[in-house]
């Protein structure tokens, strides 16, 4: 977790494979958090390799769970095979992707600025 003066970011990094086991560690470690308007969620995805249909709904799920905080949820470091998933799924027009976790900063303070202004 890091805090910087304009918002706090919960970094979450599942590895391997978002499945049904996965989703549901994924899911519990979300659910641990306790949410505070204006976080932002950061989903690293560089380790994971494989997601299927289970881990598509936690996802989701956290996603909403997010949404209904006021809090902010992202993705960055989508590796193809899991890109795909989220493309076949059209999923990839409904999260924010990131390249690399970098960029979300980039955009997000660029975004903050915009809307202060």
């Amino acid at each position: 977790m890091t805090i910087t003066s304009k918002f706090q970011v919960i970094l979450f990094q599942p590895e391997e494979r978002i499945d049904l086991q996965g989703g549901i560690a994924l899911s519990e470690k979300m659910s641990a958090i306790v949410p505070q308007r204006n976080q932002l969620w950061v989903i690293d995805l560089a380790k994971v390799d494989f997601m299927d249909s289970s881990g598509l709904v936690s996802l989701v799920k956290s996603l909403k769970l997010a949404r209904q905080s006021g809090c902010r949820l992202v993705l960055c470091n989508v590796q193809a095979p899991v890109r795909l998933v989220l493309e076949l799924t059209q999923l990839d027009s409904v999260f924010e992707i990131f390249d690399t976790y970098e960029d979300i900063f980039t955009v997000v303070e660029e975004k903050s600025l915009v809307t202060v202004a």
